[in-house]
């Protein structure tokens, strides 16, 4: 049996899709002056408040070298605190500002927008089928 075309692969698409998802949400957010990588770590805590840098840093994908970069750039903006002290153990706790909360809800309003285009004219039902074998296919490979 021969294998399909580069482009017509599955996981290309996969990879092809995710790029053009990242390329839509970065020129959505530039106004916000957010980048995907901030926006995955303010919606990260969101999702797992005083979440540490480690956690942060497996959550959104992203080395920890990169994730003290992007918290850097969140905590100049005023969007992140980091606690001086662990409440328990070593972990500094991330947490988010007043004013983080409301750039993630005007960034998720953004995303939101880029995924729903990007979902175009599926079905409810076909966009959780869609969900469901990405997770298949996740769940394979982990």
């Amino acid at each position: 049996m021969s294998q399909p075309r580069t482009g017509e692969r599955p996981g290309y698409l996969l990879k092809r899709t995710q790029q053009a998802l990242n390329q839509a949400c970065t020129d959505r957010l530039r106004p916000l002056e957010l980048s995907m990588s901030q926006y995955a770590v303010l919606r990260a805590l969101d999702d797992h408040p005083g979440a540490s840098s480690a956690e942060l840093a497996r959550v959104t994908f992203v080395t920890r070298q990169s994730l003290r970069d992007v918290l850097s750039g969140l905590r100049a903006a005023g969007l992140v605190t980091v606690a001086e002290r662990a409440t328990t153990g070593r972990a500094l706790p991330v947490a988010l500002t007043s004013s983080g909360r409301t750039k993630l809800r005007a960034a998720d309003d953004l995303v939101t927008q880029v995924e729903t285009a990007m979902l175009g004219d599926l079905s409810a039902d076909q966009q959780r089928y869609l969900a469901d074998l990405l997770q298949t296919c996740l769940g394979n490979l982990t």
